[in-house]
């Protein structure tokens, strides 16, 4: 039985959330907004951080989260009008009125993945479009953590990640893989933000000033050229 309370904790070996994390929401959304349509569903939101920043782009946002801590808090940093459901994907109840649905950084959490998103595909409207993002295997700093030793192999469930409730790590085409056996169709694909560093190396280099805005804006559009090396890689999908 899992503890969606507990997942979300820090343990011995990595943070949940680094400040780096944030910054990624940030280049989501401008990979995403031209997108975007109509009623929104996301699907997992940590604290908030990522509904806030959707609440800007939608009048008309509901949220569905496993953990209710997670709830209480997400409430404290959003807008009255967002509306939160306490349930999983496998047991949440939905009509199918969705323009845009996000699933950022939450497939990898899931069990039966396959399902889940048939799931959220019968969520969509005729028209809808749904959003999958994912931490990339391939990321040039996974990469060298595992050159370092750091990682048995690219696609490896470390110990912290498990304890944060991964059960897989995912490549582009792994992810193709899994949005086309669901049953929906790849509008679009691609990858956000080159990573040279691991997450806490780049929260330690921002703050000492050792990059600067420029830089991060240098990763961001390398990202799109080599979207295989990059932090996270997505899909946005359809129906049909």
């Amino acid at each position: 039985m899992r503890d969606h309370n507990a997942e979300y904790q820090d343990n011995a070996e990595r943070q949940y959330a680094y400040d780096f994390d944030y910054l990624m929401r940030d280049y989501m959304m401008r990979t995403f907004a031209p997108y975007y349509q109509g009623k929104a569903l996301e699907l997992g939101c940590f604290e908030g951080g990522t509904t806030q920043r959707l609440a800007r782009y939608f009048d008309d946002l509901t949220v569905v989260e496993a953990a209710d801590s997670l709830i209480e808090i997400a409430k404290t940093n959003v807008p009255e009008r967002v509306k939160f459901i306490h349930a999983t994907i496998e047991t949440a109840e939905l009509e199918p009125v969705y323009d845009s649905i996000f699933l950022m950084h939450t497939l990898e959490h899931l069990d039966d993945p396959i399902p889940a998103l048939a799931r959220i595909r019968n969520w969509l409207s005729p028209t809808g479009r749904l959003f999958v993002v994912v931490p990339n295997a391939n990321a040039a700093s996974r990469q060298i953590a595992v050159k370092m030793g750091l990682i048995e192999t690219n696609q490896s469930v470390t110990a912290g990640e498990r304890a944060h409730g991964h059960r897989c790590t995912y490549s582009l085409d792994t992810l193709e893989h899994e949005v086309r056996q669901a049953g929906l169709t790849i509008l679009t694909r691609g990858g956000v933000f080159f990573k040279p560093f691991a997450n806490f190396q780049f929260d330690i280099l921002i703050k000492n000033q050792v990059i600067d805005p420029a830089y991060l804006e240098g990763c961001y559009a390398l990202g799109m050229q080599y979207p295989e090396l990059s932090a996270s890689v997505y899909t946005i999908c359809t129906r049909d």
